[in-house]
């Protein structure tokens, strides 16, 4: 019987977002590297390197993915936002190169998450941004597919470890429909269990009528 502390809920598709994820909460607080463009006013703890009150503009700072967004507005400029690194034209070449040699861990959990969410920022990168990502997830789809479904009752955290928090879903996913497959072959998917309930209950009552 599968017990879980929780039912999960999936994360948001796109540039979407959904709060009761965890996985979503989680990427709400990865952090950007944004400019102020004004000054705030006794908020300067906000900025842990500034021994100042309040924030100057034209500070270079980093705000989480929540808080970026709260602040983010078009017509009033409040701040930029910059581009991480792994965003950039330089990591864009590599990923475009071949994806499969990047750890995207490593880069960042959240690569296809963040990268969709930096594209409710205005930038003229944005468009290269999208394809990058689409191109990436393409490039490393099937390897990743591959690994799942040839790595039966294997150690696997060689190649999860390398994965972002989507593929990492991907990789379960194939793992499950694997393990469900070979079961399926070795007549093991229609076998009946009894419940923990019954099993439970058949111990009390062996008790009761031991003297």
């Amino acid at each position: 019987m599968n017990m879980q502390s929780y039912f999960p809920v999936p994360p948001g598709v796109g540039m979407e977002e959904n709060f009761l994820s965890l996985d979503d909460i989680l990427l709400s607080h990865e952090r950007l590297p944004v400019r102020s463009d004004c000054a705030f006013p006794r908020l300067g703890f906000l900025e842990k390197s500034a021994d100042t009150q309040d924030i100057a503009e034209g500070t270079k700072m980093e705000l989480p993915l929540w808080l970026t967004k709260g602040l983010y507005e078009k017509k009033r400029k409040v701040v930029s936002v910059e581009l991480p690194k792994v965003y950039r034209e330089g990591w864009r070449t590599v990923f475009n190169a071949d994806p499969n040699v990047v750890d995207l861990h490593k880069m960042g959990p959240y690569y296809y998450s963040l990268g969709s969410q930096l594209l409710h920022f205005d930038s003229p990168e944005n468009p290269d941004i999208a394809q990058t990502l689409l191109q990436t997830f393409i490039g490393r789809f099937r390897r990743t597919m591959d690994s799942s479904q040839n790595a039966y009752n294997e150690d696997t955290s060689a190649v999860v470890e390398r994965l972002d928090s989507l593929e990492k879903g991907l990789f379960r996913s194939g793992q499950i429909g694997l393990n469900g497959f070979q079961s399926w072959e070795k007549g093991q998917a229609t076998q009946l269990t009894a419940s923990s309930l019954v099993l439970n209950y058949r111990k009390r009552k062996i008790t009761d009528i031991q003297p």
